[in-house]
């Protein structure tokens, strides 16, 4: 009745409507790093001769001897304070 035609377009059809529509693959979620991308930080040079990343403000510290030190003060390498070379 239908004839190989009429066959081959309800297998098409039945084959279309049977698949699944192919969505495209989310992207993969990860933490926003909120606060490293917001703290923005400067280089110094510190006082044992290497560059370091800071963010927190330089502030002069007291040291033992009665000298003041100037410092850094939180620290990309994990450092809360470093003293910085004048």
């Amino acid at each position: 009745m239908f004839g190989e035609l009429g066959k081959m377009k309800s297998l098409t059809l039945a084959l279309m409507f049977s698949m699944t529509a192919a969505q495209p693959a989310q992207p993969v979620r990860q933490p926003s790093g909120h606060l490293e991308h917001s703290m923005v930080g400067r280089w110094y040079f510190a006082a044992n001769g290497h560059a370091v990343y800071c963010y927190g403000p330089v502030m002069t510290l007291p040291q033992a001897n009665g000298d003041l030190q100037k410092v850094a003060t939180f620290c990309r390498d994990g450092e809360t304070v470093v003293p910085l070379k004048d």
